[in-house]
């Protein structure tokens, strides 16, 4: 079988080693004589798996010891709700950074439990730049600041973390985690939907700092208390066990790669590859400022948006899938997460500089 190459934004790209490891463990993990997926989530077994997917998470972040690790159901989206309703701590507004449309989703979520103030926004300019920190409107006395430091739909990246001084720094990494080094300490919570550049969908990390624990609102379920997760070791209610194991593959195998840091420098060659193939032609446009373009989601436009459909296609047909842009904006984008190898880039390219030469 001839595996294509998968630019999708979410499910995304999952490391071929890792699935060939859940092949051969699909039926029979360990010699049990049982799949993964059959085998109880108190077993000793299954507690072994996540344990070691935990610690190999702390391994290769160099999360300090001061920071609970949750796997946790819901996806990122559940975070929207559930970050507020932990966070508050007795006050009543949380500052945000709404940079696109998954940061506004999360503004949404917020404002049904507190006050929101917008310490930056960039609706207004259609979410294609990261406005300088000395111009943020930050509140000194905010119980946290959340924002999204890549946006997955607009391709935007923070190239660096707000300086905040008492107030927690809440950061939805979903898109972004693992694809280059990041200092834990910084943030009070680090939140992650599995399914771009973790492994499958049905799970999400949340790493939160020790002191922002116990201070949920009394309206809050306990499978969305933080508290009750850690206590519980992610283990309150009975967790997507398949999803779990397999993170703990792709951590396995990000440890073999080198790290954040050894895909930092693959992932930026990646993406100077792509933006290069954009930039030298007027077929092609990505209208992000360059100081904060992504490593992760590059979204891109024709000159005549008409080929939008026949671009996809015809990348179909040479393997390259997933290449549509987001259903509410269109043009292309392609999602280029660490499992994405650098061999994908370079078909794409080629592909890119074959169609201008039919098309243009």
């Amino acid at each position: 079988m001839t595996r294509a190459y998968n630019f999708c934004a979410g499910p995304a790209a999952i490391p071929e080693p890792v699935l060939q490891k859940a092949k051969e463990e699909l039926l029979n993990w360990g010699e049990i004589g049982a799949s993964i997926m059959e085998m109880s989530h108190r077993s000793e077994a299954f507690l072994q798996i996540a344990a070691d997917a935990e610690q190999d998470l702390r391994d290769v972040m160099h999360i300090p010891d001061n920071y609970k690790v949750l796997f946790l159901q819901g996806g990122a989206s559940t975070q929207f709700a559930t970050i507020p309703m932990n966070l508050l701590r007795g006050k009543s507004s949380a500052d945000y950074v709404r940079t696109g449309i998954w940061s506004n989703k999360a503004v949404g979520q917020a404002e049904s439990f507190c006050k929101v103030n917008l310490a930056a926004d960039t609706m207004d300019k259609g979410y294609n730049y990261i406005p300088e920190f000395e111009s943020w409107n930050l509140d000194p006395d905010a119980a946290y600041l959340h924002y999204a430091p890549n946006e997955t739909i607009g391709g935007v990246e923070f190239n660096f973390v707000p300086e905040t001084g008492d107030v927690p720094i809440v950061a939805d990494m979903s898109s972004n985690i693992l694809s280059r080094p990041v200092d834990v300490s910084q943030f009070g919570i680090i939140y992650a939907g599995a399914q771009k550049n973790i492994g499958p969908s049905g799970i999400t990390i949340v790493i939160v700092r020790d002191d922002l624990l116990g201070n949920a609102l009394p309206i809050t379920p306990a499978t969305f208390d933080y508290k009750v997760q850690a206590d519980n070791d992610s283990l309150y209610n009975t967790p997507p066990t398949f999803a779990w194991y397999m993170t703990g593959l792709v951590f396995k195998w990000l440890k073999e790669q080198g790290g954040p840091e050894a895909m930092a420098v693959v992932n930026e060659r990646k993406a100077k590859k792509l933006y290069a193939a954009i930039d030298k032609t007027e077929f092609y446009l990505n209208d992000v400022k360059a100081d904060c373009r992504s490593w992760m989601n590059i979204p891109f436009q024709l000159h005549d948006k008409g080929m939008d459909d026949v671009f996809v296609s015809e990348a179909g047909e040479e393997g390259l899938l997933n290449l549509n842009g987001w259903r509410t904006v269109g043009g292309m984008r392609a999602s280029i997460y660490n499992a994405v190898p650098e061999a994908a880039v370079d078909a794409l390219v080629a592909f890119m500089d074959e169609f201008e030469k039919k098309h243009g």
